[in-house]
């Protein structure tokens, strides 16, 4: 069951989180120019109902088919989901995640099934007319058949939600929210619930507290910072450098290896979640759009006008709750674990939660040319492999080596001119499938690596 939702979380993610971008910009101009905004602006109001109403969810839509079936798959993911974008008075967004990758399925299916039955010169004209007509079809059938579908799923989280917010219980949230962090569940919380439910709530008040429920860095920061005063070996010197990425590069995922090697950390983050949710939910601060990733500078980017001391308050009293939980815990009911060992728990979670499966890495070719470009790839080629990448940047200009250029990547689509490929050893199998040619360097930590230096000398003689 955990697996399941895992993936579904994984592919919900992968709609949303390539148009992170728009949801910001749809934020900043909300948070600018609304009635209660920076620089209340009607003229310039006017953007906010329609990027939230059609802009968002056909990006989601496009973005949900074109990873089912590619171009046309988007296109006709769009085409279907302004259906249910006209047929209700709320932003689609489960919407647009429904209609646009089963759109995208059936034209798929479509085009197998007229694989070498089209007559040469006719191609061009089955594509067009064919992605024309069944995107009608389909666009008429969403109005009619899944508006209402999703209208009771919505109804039906408001009421849960509702219950929540209306019983004073929204911090208890944070008892299924943090663990799910640690478990890598948090997509599906957080892009299938709290954000639809927050830019709903954006529109009516301005703001949305659902936004801060998964992005408050205060829990995570409090368990590294009693790290740096009780851990022990190279948990407590490498804590804080993992504080700074935390809070300030919004990586929460670098935490995760700290509660793995004392589970009953787990306590601390509820804690603390708990605390700042209590705090946010007190002084009544929101957000105007998701804070990706979850740093102090983004969360604040996005906070409402008259939200700033009550975030900043919010996100302090769950850093000392946790912290405070998390010392004596540390200091007298912590085992000798191993980081190491730890970081290798968190990556077979990862990998469980992405559905990868181990494998050995295709054989490296055995030599190679002068090396002028190296990718680091990850899932999603945004996060951990950003990081790994600055990294090896840093290395290779300490080393002296000019002319490579380092890049990161989704390990699906690593580009053909790379040649070696950094990235962590659950992913060499995929790595080795997107770009054979290429070198394989594989790792089990993207900031601490001693697969590193090896690399650097090897570049420093091959070149």
């Amino acid at each position: 069951m955990k697996e399941k939702v895992q993936l579904f979380g994984r592919f919900l993610s992968g709609m949303v989180m390539p148009n992170i971008g728009a949801f910001i910009a749809w934020g900043l101009i909300t948070a600018l120019f609304l009635e209660t905004g920076w620089i209340p602006n009607e003229t310039f109001a006017k953007l906010i109902s329609p990027m939230s109403q059609m802009l968002l969810p056909l990006l989601i839509a496009y973005t949900g088919g074109n990873v089912v079936a590619g171009q046309r798959g988007g296109v006709i993911g769009a085409i279907a989901t302004m259906g249910v974008i006209v047929g209700s008075d709320v932003p689609m967004f489960i919407g647009a995640m429904i209609v646009g990758p089963l759109s995208a399925w059936v034209i798929k299916k479509f085009d197998k099934f007229m694989e070498n039955k089209v007559k040469a010169g006719f191609e061009m004209l089955v594509n067009n007319f064919s992605l024309g007509i069944i995107g009608a079809i389909l666009c008429l059938l969403a109005m009619k058949g899944i508006t209402p579908l999703v209208g009771v799923l919505n109804s039906a989280m408001e009421a849960g939600v509702g219950f929540f917010v209306n019983h004073g219980l929204l911090p208890l949230t944070s008892v299924f929210i943090e663990p799910a962090k640690v478990l890598f569940l948090n997509n599906a919380i957080n892009h299938g619930i709290l954000s639809p439910m927050g830019i709903k709530q954006v529109e009516e008040l301005g703001k949305s507290v659902f936004f801060l429920l998964e992005a408050n860095p205060g829990p995570g920061l409090g368990v590294l910072l009693a790290y740096c005063i009780a851990g022990k070996g190279s948990a407590k010197s490498s804590a804080p450098g993992a504080v700074i990425i935390h809070f300030l590069g919004g990586i929460h995922e670098i935490y995760f290896p700290y509660i793995l090697m004392n589970p009953l950390l787990i306590l601390s983050v509820i804690a603390g979640g708990a605390s700042g949710v209590f705090v946010f939910n007190l002084m009544g601060v929101g957000l105007t759009a998701p804070a990706s990733p979850g740093s102090i500078l983004a969360i604040m980017m996005m906070a409402e006008r008259h939200s700033y001391l009550g975030i900043i308050l919010g996100v302090l009293v769950a850093t000392v709750v946790s912290f405070v939980i998390s010392l004596p815990i540390l200091k007298f009911m912590s085992k000798d674990a191993s980081l190491e060992e730890a970081q290798q728990k968190k990556d077979a979670m990862k990998s469980q939660a992405k559905g990868i499966k181990t494998a050995a890495p295709a054989a490296a070719p055995a030599k190679m040319g002068k090396v002028s470009k190296i990718a680091f790839a990850c899932d999603a080629g945004m996060g951990s492999s950003a990081m790994g990448a600055t990294v090896l940047k840093k290395k290779i200009a300490a080393a002296g080596i000019e002319g490579i250029e380092v890049i990161h990547t989704p390990v699906s689509s690593i580009p053909q001119d790379v040649q070696i490929v950094v990235t962590h050893q659950e992913l060499g199998e995929r790595a080795a499938h997107s770009n054979p040619n290429a070198k394989l360097v594989l790792i089990t930590n993207f900031l601490a690596a001693p697969e590193y230096e090896t690399l650097v000398e090897e570049l420093k003689a091959n070149n």
